[in-house]
């Protein structure tokens, strides 16, 4: 019995300190800019997303942006603007094809403008916003290994440069060895907190192993930008197709939390978890667990009274 009691004790103290570190950060799903497989409704549309171009949608399966062909061009981007001040996006997607000169690569992109084709991976040059481009073929960046992830930071009015891949308005980026072609499902996760830090993990190498892509502090992106994903092919081509699309609203509940005045402060932790009322499941297993020492107290009590009332008898 006491050492039953002692296992739910600590199990308890378990709960507990997992409970306080999950409730720094609370997440509400953004299903206005998530998408999951069927992707399409009854009417064959998508109530929150419009694709074009080359795109393809297999409905079970993926959204292929551009097809392993080619002089292709494709883009999927949100109907609605992304307001949330402070967010989390996490996307599976998938880089492949059969060939062994492949091109040009993908982007996402976080942008004023929206389902507009241009020179940049599928999207409009001299955009206002954050472009991440998936960069899998090497124009002249000396040095650098390709696939390259790159995020440019755009104005309005600055170009991207294809001569050089980008170096020029670089905000930060990484090296993706493996990224293409990889044979588990490869993943980003793009975190933003308004005014303090924009961040990019990768998935890759091994699932449920994240990799920091970059982390740059003193981000400002637009109140009120679309999300978007497009690919693009020339002489070289390759599949390009996005999985899911998995978006979440953050705010803490810290009194140091990352989206006060405080341009360092980041969250201990960014859970997955979706915000429940009472605490979620770690408050719901809590009780669970106080009710059955309280059951197994009472039944432990109630048979030493009958078993002494028995005993009085005689």
């Amino acid at each position: 019995m006491a050492s039953l009691l002692g296992l739910l004790a600590l199990q308890v103290q378990s709960v507990s300190a997992q409970s306080s570190n999950d409730e720094d950060i609370k997440t509400v799903p953004l299903r206005t800019h998530s998408l999951y497989q069927p992707y399409l409704d009854s009417e064959l549309q998508s109530r929150w997303f419009d694709w074009g171009g080359d795109t393809i949608i297999r409905a079970d399966q993926y959204i292929r942006l551009t097809s392993d062909r080619q002089a292709q061009s494709g883009w999927l981007w949100s109907r609605l603007p992304l307001t949330a001040t402070n967010w989390e996006i996490e996307f599976e997607f998938k880089i492949h094809g059969a060939g062994n000169l492949y091109g040009d690569g993908m982007a996402m992109w976080i942008t004023k403008q929206r389902a507009q084709t241009g020179p940049v991976f599928g999207s409009v040059d001299k955009f206002e916003g954050l472009g991440i481009f998936f960069d899998t073929y090497k124009n002249n960046r000396p040095g650098i290994i390709f696939p390259y992830v790159m995020a440019m930071l755009g104005d309005g009015e600055t170009s991207y440069n294809h001569e050089n891949d980008g170096k020029d308005n670089e905000l930060a980026g990484c090296s993706a060895r493996g990224l293409r072609g990889a044979v588990i499902p490869t993943k980003g996760k793009l975190t933003y907190f308004q005014e303090n830090y924009l961040q990019l993990e990768l998935q890759y190498k091994n699932e449920d192993q994240w990799v920091t892509c970059f982390n740059v502090h003193n981000v400002t992106l637009p109140q009120i930008a679309y999300l978007g994903f497009t690919a693009h092919c020339g002489e070289l081509s390759d599949n390009h197709d996005i999985i899911t699309i998995s978006s979440k609203n953050l705010y803490s509940i810290n009194p140091n939390r990352p989206d006060s005045n405080s341009q360092t402060t980041r969250p201990n932790k960014i859970t997955e978890k979706p915000a429940t009322e009472s605490g979620g499941w770690g408050w719901f297993f809590l009780k669970f667990v106080v009710f059955i020492v309280v059951l197994i107290g009472g039944y432990v009590g109630y048979t030493a009274y009958r078993a002494q009332k028995r005993s009085s008898r005689f």
